[in-house]
């Protein structure tokens, strides 16, 4: 009995003596690894995908994030030599002042609060007629109920109708399919066009320079190749054949070129297109097989005496039979024209003379979306299916949308006029769209100074002229411009007496740098 206690207590003290040893091992392994080590982040920005990392967009880019911070340090209390800032990067209309068309905003609410039909006489019978024929065509005569994925089919059809009497020529509604915004279905439709590939297999896509900056953050996103053709800035931002044959050529080696993208009239250049232009772009595409996606979202904003919209639809259809089978994809929104209606988020796409195994494919594509917001498609039918003159809201209606073009007219004017008037400063007719894109020459003490700053030189006149302003432009190289050259995109939306107010600040500001860095 004795030996055996002996055993286990010799038993104890090894137990012990091992315990020991073990728990002085793991502290030294503690000792040498430090502390324990923290989990790391599966998504980094180096694990990240590096496409989304090389994406740009200007008109929201540092420019805009500081007019931000401004206005809350104003809040704050804190004094800068200007008492708002004036925000004229982005074409949001109602942003700036623009009101919202009486009609549109009454269909929409009436289909919003479908109630209103029948307890209140404050609306037209135009209107309540509108609403009930779309909520007629929603499950549920609801329009928070899923469409279709290419939308509401009533409304596709009254596009088709817009289609068919803006060109004279017969629109199929199931070439129609709606979006969230002319953006969306710009996307959608590019998403086509990739190869699947990487390097010298990359899909090749022709932007204009400068561009409207979804292009080239879509391209880079998408991991296509973006190809680069110049406007031509000496023949009011023209466009020259020759100029996409180089591009085109230039690129063949890095890319497989797929599709031109035109924009139309054109933003931020603000030129319209003639119909000669629209025909060799079309001529063009066709020798070189070449996919068109027309951006026609400015089609209702034209101010030039001798300008004129064509659409793409159209000048292809008066190109006769050789070119019938060339592909083309066109593109509408609610945001621009007289509506402005950004925040709806309302768009079209009419694709023409696509292969009926790739539509498939699209809609397909576009189901995964499950379908673009209702209330913007309600918007965009008000759009396209405005009231007619018999009808009891046309005398509103055309009033409002006249004294919406008419004051664009006068400010794309007033712009222009006044840019050329200033030292230093070029700038080409602002024939349509909603911008100027004026050029500025800047001395070479201002390039040398914004080099410190590691800014581009249109960059670091954007930023003074905001810091001492309070006017909130987009430097040109946000949207890309021949080398040497400097430029800066200034929206036309606000009211006219703010735009005279801005432009007489601008003009003793621009001297000013003039002086400072001369």
């Amino acid at each position: 009995m004795l030996g055996a206690q002996r055993r286990i207590v010799c038993m104890s003290s090894a137990f012990r003596r091992g315990l020991r040893q073990t728990l002085r091992t793991q502290e030294n392994i503690l000792m040498m690894n430090g502390p324990a080590q923290k989990r790391s982040k599966v998504l980094t920005v180096d694990s990240m995908n590096p496409h989304v990392k090389r994406m740009e967009y200007a008109v929201r880019g540092p420019i805009v994030i500081r007019a931000g911070e401004i206005e809350k340090e104003m809040e704050q209390g804190k004094g800068f030599p200007f008492e708002e800032v004036m925000r004229a990067n982005i074409g949001d209309c109602h942003a700036t002042g623009q009101k919202p068309l009486t009609f549109l905003r009454q269909v929409i609410a009436l289909c919003t609060y479908p109630a209103l039909l029948v307890t209140t006489d404050l609306f037209p019978a135009d209107a309540k007629e509108r609403a009930r024929r779309i909520l007629n065509d929603c499950k549920g005569h609801s329009i928070g109920s899923y469409s279709d994925s290419a939308g509401v089919e009533v409304i596709r059809k009254d596009v088709a109708a817009y289609i068919s009497n803006r060109d004279g020529i017969a629109c199929d509604y199931n070439d129609v399919f709606l979006s969230t915004g002319a953006s969306d279905a710009i996307k959608i439709i590019m998403k086509l066009l990739l190869t699947g590939k990487d390097g010298d297999e990359r899909a090749g896509v022709m932007i204009p320079i400068p561009q409207y900056p979804l292009y080239s953050a879509t391209t880079a996103e998408y991991n296509a190749y973006q190809i680069d053709y110049y406007l031509d800035e000496d023949n009011k931002w023209a466009l020259d054949v020759n100029e996409l044959k180089r591009a085109l050529n230039a690129a063949r080696q890095h890319c497989i070129p797929r599709a031109i993208c035109v924009i139309n009239p054109g933003n931020p250049t603000g030129q319209v297109l003639t119909k000669q232009n629209i025909m060799d772009i079309i001529k063009f595409a066709h020798e070189e097989k070449l996919f068109i996606m027309a951006d026609e979202v400015y089609q209702d904003n034209v101010y030039g005496s001798d300008s004129e919209f064509h659409s793409f639809k159209k000048v292809l259809h008066e190109m006769g039979p050789k070119y019938a089978d060339q592909e083309l994809a066109s593109f509408m929104s609610t945001s621009k024209g007289y509506m402005g209606e950004c925040g709806y988020r309302g768009g079209y796409c009419e694709v023409i003379n696509l292969d009926k195994d790739v539509k498939y494919q699209l809609l397909k594509s576009i189901s995964a979306k499950l379908c673009p917001s209702v209330s913007g498609q309600v918007a965009m039918d008000v759009v396209v299916n405005p009231p007619r003159k018999e009808e009891p809201s046309y005398d509103t209606f055309m009033k409002e949308k006249s004294f919406v073009l008419d004051t664009l007219k006068k400010k794309a004017a007033l712009v222009t006029d006044l840019f050329n008037s200033i030292e230093g400063i070029s700038c080409n007719p602002v024939q349509g769209a909603m911008y100027a894109f004026p050029r500025i020459l800047l001395p070479e003490k201002a390039c040398i100074e914004a080099k410190k700053r590691g800014q581009t030189p249109d960059s670091f006149y954007c930023f003074q002229l905001l810091e001492e302003t309070g006017i909130c432009v987009v430097p040109g190289s946000g949207f890309g411009q021949k080398e040497g050259t400097h430029h800066f995109r200034m929206t036309i939306l606000p009211p006219l007496e703010k735009v005279e107010a801005v432009l007489g600040k601008f003009k003793e500001f621009h001297l000013r740098f003039l002086e400072k860095y001369k």
